[in-house]
């Protein structure tokens, strides 16, 4: 498997509207959610000071960090301006009914 390749992992439970979930998928900790009837899925740390993003709320398709309150677009990550900062997104697709997160296979997972 090269690592331009996916692996798509079902993400369980479902968040209700407006509602930030936090899970923890191969090792990962994300965020998913559900934002105008769409299902986002995101890094769980802010990175200007590492705060628990799941703990912060949505704005207007932003996820805001509850502690300084950093705003980044759910679709592409990107801070906002001035910020210099982004969080990672995942894709995420129906597979076999069930709701699933795409990951790159870490680096090292593919060398070991």
């Amino acid at each position: 498997m090269t690592g331009d390749k996916l692996v798509w992992h079902p993400i369980g439970a479902l968040p209700k509207e407006g509602e930030i979930r936090k899970v923890k998928i191969d090792g990962r900790t994300i965020c998913i959610v559900e934002q105008g009837n769409q299902l986002y899925a995101t890094g769980a740390r802010c990175p200007h000071a590492g705060a628990d993003l799941s703990q912060g709320w949505c704005d207007r398709g932003k996820l805001v960090c509850p502690v300084h309150r950093h705003h980044f677009d759910l679709e592409s990550g990107r801070g906002d301006p001035g910020q210099g900062n982004f969080i990672p997104v995942f894709p995420i697709q129906t597979i076999e009914g069930k709701m699933c997160v795409g990951m790159k296979v870490p680096w090292w997972k593919r060398i070991f």
